[in-house]
């Protein structure tokens, strides 16, 4: 793994990281995670006006980051400025970023947002916008990063995965058997053998109703899931019961990106704040979390971007949101 240094105050900022995550080596973290992250390229009504670290798994880790809770990211990007900005914006959220590859081999993975501002409604295209041109994919991580990897992985509490390869469900069975909650957060099922696997793995599984309702329906599995419908609101079902949790109306909608992802945020932040482990875990545990997560969607819908209450209002103000305890329980 190499990373460039100039005498810029962002490549500070990341020396100064790379010191502090070499510091954490063998030390436990509160989540290490893997799987789609990406640069994004916001284009509001047709002009680009952003570009900030994206895809569901980066915008999870480094909000937890953000939230000062201890998040070592485990990616392989490409030795080239998309990748040095994501490095950075992980650098500058707090997150350990000992265990992001850069690899000349690879490009970094960069996403288009096309979003319309008057009704709220985005859209993401693998093809820039402006040129026509595909744009870089996302790679999982490779066997070098899963091995330099194993030290993080058996000294966390919560493992977050995205996206399946051989290596990711590695690193969802070591973590798991050195006790961490295995959160599996999955958009598609484009191997079955590698899901089946992952399913048995899973402590909390979330999805979208709409995605994989249906293929899921059916699976019989030991793990708490969250289904998320939309605008409607999500179930939460554990082999007992399920609760329903309807959606908390947003004060404004300029963006619905990142919604789903802040619930996520909410869930792993109360689980952090609360001590869970993996045994017996039920439905009604996650509540205050999941609703906790649901006001900051609620709350995130009123800015541009996956992160935009981060950047407008600051995490100060997220924990706040997230700090309120409901009434219900």
């Amino acid at each position: 793994m190499s990373h460039r240094s100039d005498s810029t105050d962002d490549g500070k900022r990341v020396h100064k990281e790379n010191m502090y995550s070499n510091a954490l080596l063998g030390h436990r973290v509160d989540v290490a995670g893997t799987g789609f992250t990406v640069l994004d390229r916001v284009y509001a009504d047709g002009d680009l006006t952003d570009e900030a670290l994206g895809g569901s798994c980066g915008n999870v880790l480094v909000s937890l980051a953000m939230l000062h809770r201890r998040v070592a990211p485990v990616l392989a990007l490409g030795d080239d400025a998309a990748g040095e900005r994501l490095v950075l914006e992980f650098a500058q959220a707090g997150a350990t970023i000992r265990y992001i590859a850069r690899r000349s081999d690879l490009r970094s993975p960069v996403l288009a947002q096309e979003l319309n501002t008057a009704s709220g409604q985005h859209e993401f295209r693998f093809v820039c916008p402006e040129t026509q041109e595909d744009l870089p994919r996302f790679q999982p991580i490779g066997e070098a990063e899963l091995a330099s990897a194993l030290p993080i992985l058996t000294h966390c509490s919560i493992f977050y995965a995205d996206r399946l390869s051989a290596n990711i469900l590695e690193a969802m069975r070591t973590a798991g058997s050195a006790g961490a909650i295995i959160f599996f957060e999955p958009s598609d099922i484009e191997d079955t053998q590698l899901f089946e696997e992952a399913l048995q793995l899973a402590t909390i599984l979330k999805y979208s109703e709409d995605r994989l309702g249906k293929r899921l329906a059916d699976r019989l599995t030991d793990c708490v899931r969250i289904v998320t419908h939309g605008a409607a609101g999500l179930e939460v079902r554990d082999s007992d019961m399920t609760v329903w949790c309807a959606a908390i109306d947003a004060p404004e909608v300029l963006d619905t990106c990142g919604s789903g992802d802040m619930v996520s945020v909410g869930v792993i932040d109360w689980m952090l704040a609360n001590s869970f482990g993996t045994a017996c875990l039920r439905a009604t545990d996650l509540l205050e979390g999941i609703v906790a997560g649901q006001r900051l969607a609620a709350e995130n819908c009123a800015y541009a971007g996956a992160r935009g209450l981060f950047k407008k209002r600051g995490a100060q103000y997220v924990r706040q949101i997230l700090s309120i305890r409901s009434s219900e329980f």
